[in-house]
Order: structure tokens, then sequence, then C-alpha cells
């Protein structure tokens, strides 16, 4: 009814956009509706890759401003969830001294090999229980120790993007629990900063705040939004924790796959599975909602499409999405696999003649055109699911039957398809707007609308039927797969093809 607050903001900010999105919840179910969307993505400033807050926050703004004017005091909370390990410093006046850097800047390229001269790989894992990737928080920290940055010799305080983003609305420093753990500087088992680690890395520790829990409660919003003395609540910043909180599980040995930029394929867990299996297959534990744990691998998902893209528009030739997952499904089925996770991707560039250079250099046939090439890369992303499937059961000893796709990936049927029926497993597409519900859901939870997050997930399962691949046999999988993994395997131990 007129006057009551039942509507929460999610400010969702990925990789390639950002957008405002207002949740309504009547009648038990949950609806969206997208206020404000706008493009994001790195800056060059002097060779280096940056993001740029203050256009973000003024984007942030923007969109507020709008809810304000359509919801009046129908709003009820606002949360920021965005991208993990990248993160903004303040100094001793709470200002920003620079733009944040980007994950894909190549200044952090040897800081890897760097930080084990110090301390050993498995001894990192230990401490910290993530996944060893060069762009994690603490080596970039690293990084900046390496260099002698002016930047984090000045600071007092370090806010991840969420955190950031949130204090520019609340003016309240803290870390919240889901997007500190994906940074490699927090130590899940004992629920608190690796300070020995960073010591030993000689990172300055003072820098590292309080954690709060998903749900916290920020000082309102400035009046400059017009949304009034409207509260800022952290929910799982860190946007895969998000997404999860929403996905409807059908029970709970399940997976989930968040698709988008990364794909995050993995299980919820109690507790964190750090041990020798899990650090030989690089996977992660990274903070969830409701005190859990996300048991996953960081796989370089449609990040390999959107480039090839970037560079075919760079040359002239407009594709869209739509249009180069349909030269795909045209193309022949199972040619030429790449590794999604070969270091050589992780940079923005040129995509395609990358992808033609690893096949060349592992014996296979170069893809001839966009569709063979897009169909290379969903290919090989449906062969590593499987892969991390079978990881995933033999860390946890759990028999999945089903995995939930959910993000904006979801909407790719041709890699839904082949998902299914690499893996042999029953696929559940949706919800798109995952990440947007979870943030709704936990805004919720705090304010008492919703008891639980089993509410939360049950009210999402009513709002949105999700689309179902069954499996299709075909033991040219069996071969792809097993062709994959020699591939796979032989680059990343030097010995070829």
């Amino acid at each position: 009814m007129p006057g009551t607050a039942d509507t929460w903001l999610a400010c969702d900010l990925g990789a390639e956009s950002g957008r405002v999105v207002a949740g309504t919840i009547r009648d038990g179910r949950l609806r969206l509706e997208e206020l404000h969307r706008f493009p994001n993505g790195p800056t060059e400033e002097d060779g280096s890759l940056r993001w740029h807050v203050e256009g973000i926050q003024r984007e942030i703004i923007t969109g507020l401003t709008v809810a304000g004017e359509r919801f009046g005091d129908r709003l009820a909370g606002v949360g920021v969830d965005t991208w993990g390990v990248d993160f903004g410093l303040l100094d001793s006046d709470d200002t920003l001294i620079e733009d944040p850097w980007h994950y894909r800047d190549a200044r952090t390229n040897g800081m890897m090999e760097e930080a084990f001269r110090v301390i050993e790989r498995a001894d990192i894992f230990t401490r910290t229980g993530i996944q060893f990737m060069q762009l994690n928080t603490l080596f970039q920290l690293l990084a900046m120790v390496k260099t002698g940055s002016e930047a984090l010799r000045r600071a007092e305080s370090l806010l991840f993007m969420p955190d950031l983003l949130a204090w520019m609305l609340s003016g309240r420093t803290v870390n919240e629990f889901t997007i500190a753990t994906t940074s490699q500087c927090y130590d899940p088992i004992n629920r608190s900063w690796a300070f020995g680690m960073l010591e030993q890395l000689e990172i300055p520790t003072g820098i590292f705040g309080s954690i709060v829990p998903p749900g916290e409660l920020l000082p309102g919003l400035a009046d400059r939004t017009g949304c009034g003395p409207l509260p800022v609540i952290a929910p799982g910043s860190h946007d895969t924790a998000s997404a999860v909180a929403a996905v409807p599980f059908t029970s709970d040995d399940a997976i989930y796959l968040s698709s988008g930029t990364w794909s995050l394929m993995g299980v919820e867990v109690s507790e964190p599975v750090i041990n020798e299996q899990s650090l030989e297959h690089n996977l992660t534990n990274e903070g969830g909602v409701g005190d859990r744990f996300r048991l996953l691998k960081n796989i370089m998902g449609l990040w390999l499409v959107q480039e090839c893209r970037r560079e075919w528009e760079r040359e002239g030739r407009q594709w869209s999405y739509d249009d180069l997952t349909a030269l795909a499904a045209e193309a022949p089925p199972f040619g030429s696999l790449v590794d999604p996770g070969d270091e050589r991707f992780l940079q923005p560039g040129d995509m395609p003649a990358r992808m033609r250079a690893f096949c060349r250099e592992t014996g296979q046939p170069e893809p001839a055109d966009e569709g063979a090439l897009v169909r290379c890369a969903l290919e090989s992303l449906a062969c590593e699911y499987r892969r991390i499937a079978d990881v995933l059961a033999e860390l946890t000893g759990r028999t999945a039957d089903t995995i939930h796709i959910i993000g904006g990936g979801c909407r790719n049927r041709l890699l839904n398809r082949l998902t299914a029926d690499a893996t042999g497993m029953r696929v559940l597409a949706g919800p798109a707007e995952a990440t947007a519900m979870g943030n709704i859901i936990v805004q919720a939870i705090a304010r008492g609308d919703i008891a639980s997050l089993a509410e939360g997930r049950a009210l999402v399962s009513d709002s949105v039927e999700p689309e179902e691949y069954v499996p299709a046999p075909d033991a040219a999988w069996d071969d792809t797969s097993d062709r994959y993994l020699t591939i796979r395997d032989q680059r990343q131990t030097g010995t070829g093809v």
C-alpha cells in the first residue's frame, strides 16, 4: 500500500556495466525493475588500467535519484555489490588517494613468484584457502610494495570496491565479509585478517579494517540522492555471494555456476575446504551469506567471447552477442579447444589472434571464422565445467545431478545446452538477475521482511521459472573431454602436444 516501505535498491556493478535495480516484494513474489544502466570498464591512465570511481559514483547517484522520484517513501534500503579483489586506498583525512587499479593491469605479472620466494605456495593456501590468481588483492598489494608505492605509504584504510562505493554513500569505512574473503589476505579458519602472512610480505596491516557480516546496516544516504534517510545495507557485497544467495537450489548437493565475464562454479559448504586436494586443483573458499562458504573455481568465462567481439568491432565488424551465438551454433561441433585459464587470455587485447595461436601451438587447426572461434570458446568452457564438476565431487563426496546456471550468461542457450551435454547433468538456467535478487534478499532479511536465507530462496523459486536442459548422451563428449584434458595438462606442464 502507499507509504509502505516494500522496495529495495540494488546497485549491481560488473566488469562491463553497472545498474541500479529496484526490487519489490508483493504477493509472495520478488519483482525487479531496472532504473538506470550505464557502461563500466577500465580507463587507461599513463599506461595503467584503472577504475574511474567518481564516474561510477555519479552514475549510482543518478540511479538513486530516479529511484527517489519513482518510489519515494516506499524505499526500504540500498545495497552495493561488485566484483572482487580490487580496492581503493584512503588517507588519514578519509580522502581517496588515487583511482583504484583494475585487476587486469599487468603490474601483477610475476608477483606470485615474488611471494613464493618469501612464503611457500602451500603455506599461503593453508592460511587463506584462496585460489592462486595473479589478480588477487594480495598480489596487487605486493606489486605496490615492490614498486615503493607512495599511495600505499600514505594509506590509512583499504576499502574493496563495494565497500568504497558504500562509504561514498554512507560515510562508514568497513570491510564486508564476503568481499574481504576474495582478497587472499583473510584467514577463514581464524576468521580474521592473515596479519602474520601480510607482515612477512611487508604489506602494511594497519590498512585492513573491521569486518562486518552481510546485512550490516550503515548510516543513511545523503540528501543529494532524493531518497531521504534511506539506510545503506551491506548485502553479500561480492557479486557472486549475492548471486549464490538467490540460487533456488533443488538439493544441497546441487552445483551453482554464476555465468558472465567470469564463470564461478562451486558448491556451498559450512566450513572452508583447505587440504592438499583443493590446493592441487587450485580451488577457492570464499565467504557466503548465512555464515556459509563457497567452495568454487574461478574460470575465465565469457570474457573470451567478449574480447573477441571487441576486437571485431575495432576491425569494423559489428556483431551482437546473439549474432555470435547463432554463428557458433552453425559451426561444426567438437573442433579445436583452448584452455580458458591460460594466462595469455587474462589481459585485454586481440583475443581471436591469441586463441588461434593457442590452437596452432597445440597442434590443432586454427578456427577459421567468427562462428568457429566462438564455438571453440564455448565448447572449451563446457569441457572445463565438466572437469570442475568432477573435482567438486572428489573433494566433497557429493553426487550432484543438477547445475544451476545463474547470472547474465544463463541467457546463452547454446552454452547451457553444451554444459548439460558435456557434464551429463541437468541444467536449470535462471535467474539471470540472481545478483540483484540476492542483494535485495539480504537487505530484506536485515530489515526483518524475510525470515531467513531459505525463505529468500523460496521467494526466488516462486518468482522465476528456470529453463531446463536435459543432457543428450553423446560419446563424442567423452572423446572431446579427454582431448581437452590432454591439451590442458600438457600446456600447464610445458610438455607440448
